[in-house]
């Protein structure tokens, strides 16, 4: 049996609409800053914490626009599936990688190259990027 792992996760793009994606410590695949959300947490408020602890940097939760639920295999637990809330938010600040974090880059939705990046970038989140709503 799959085991569901339920996260959320940020959507930020920048002024050429490339799409924010961060590599934790001891993985190859990069995704959207974001994470588990802890008992009792509203997705939302999980995205701030996770985004703050991830980046350094925090958004506006009020223009925070969701973007909808998904579902992808894990990139870093095999056998598991995430069942991801995706909001689109604007950073308050620079981001620069934080705990964790081991490595960012900015992705073009079109063109996004050699990079590996998890199921749900690869197939859901860049398909946002290229059509926003």
């Amino acid at each position: 049996m799959t085991s569901v792992i339920g996260i959320v996760a940020a959507v930020v793009l920048d002024e050429r609409n490339h799409v924010l994606v961060v590599r934790k410590r001891g993985t190859s695949s990069f995704m959207q800053p974001g994470g588990k959300i802890e008992p009792g947490e509203e997705p939302l408020q999980a995205l701030v914490r996770e985004v703050y602890e991830e980046l350094g940097t925090g958004f506006d939760t009020t223009s925070a626009r969701a973007l909808g639920r998904y579902t992808a295999a894990a990139a870093n637990e095999p056998g598991h599936v995430v069942d991801a809330q995706l909001y689109s938010v604007v950073l308050d600040g620079d981001p620069a990688p934080q705990a964790e974090i081991e490595e960012m880059a900015w992705v073009d939705p079109h063109a996004p190259g050699a990079i590996e990046l998890a199921p749900l970038t690869r197939h859901t989140v860049l398909g946002l990027a290229r059509d926003p709503v």
